[in-house]
């Protein structure tokens, strides 16, 4: 499509994501966060699916500002759990954002579990050029491991481990993380198509 970017609103309060937004996109786009933008707001995500939160959020910043905008939500799901905590993943414990909290919920929930099988999932909807808004998802494949491994990352990653890996996402550096993650390849995915 070869569409010139000047600017792209990050709809996100989020400063780890956008921290690793920025460091996929590595200046190919130009991405600013919602402060950057002057625009002060927190959508509630009242949608029961990756899409409609994402849709939510895009559409809301996009109308505040008139910048071209990408918004994203993301999750863990595990197949054992019925696809749990998905779109309720930032607040799976209660608390949203409580990182250690919900971490510890996932792991007692998945004691005696054999089946470890989960993926995080990312919807990115950019809205901004036409009338119609564009959903990309990346996603990766993995297990929920048995106990927090490593420092790095946040969310569930030390719990992450993904196909093909022996170490969690907290146990990688960003740049190895970003490289396979699910916000990595939907980014990717996104910088391909604006060209």
């Amino acid at each position: 499509m070869g569409v010139e970017l000047q600017t792209l609103v990050f709809a996100t309060n989020n400063q780890h994501k956008i921290d690793e937004a920025q460091a996929i996109v590595q200046g190919k786009l130009h991405l600013i966060s919602l402060k950057e933008a002057g625009v002060d707001i927190d959508v509630d995500e009242t949608e029961t699916t990756f899409r409609g939160n994402a849709l939510l959020k895009a559409e809301a910043v996009w109308s505040l500002t008139g910048l071209p905008c990408v918004a994203d939500d993301s999750g863990l799901c595990v197949e054992s759990l019925d696809g749990e905590p998905g779109v309720f993943s930032s607040r799976y414990a209660g608390e949203a954002g409580n990182h250690n909290k919900n971490n510890e919920k996932l792991l007692r929930v998945m004691v005696g579990k054999a089946d470890r099988r989960a993926f995080f999932i990312t919807v990115l909807c950019f809205v901004g050029f036409d009338d119609t808004p564009l959903y990309i998802e990346g996603r990766v494949n993995g297990v929920i491991l048995t106990e927090i491994q490593g420092l790095d990352g946040f969310g569930y990653d030390p719990l992450f481990c993904p196909d093909g890996e022996t170490r969690s996402f907290a146990e990688m550096s960003a740049a190895e993380k970003n490289a396979m993650s699910h916000r990595g390849r939907a980014f990717q995915s996104l910088m391909e198509y604006l060209g």
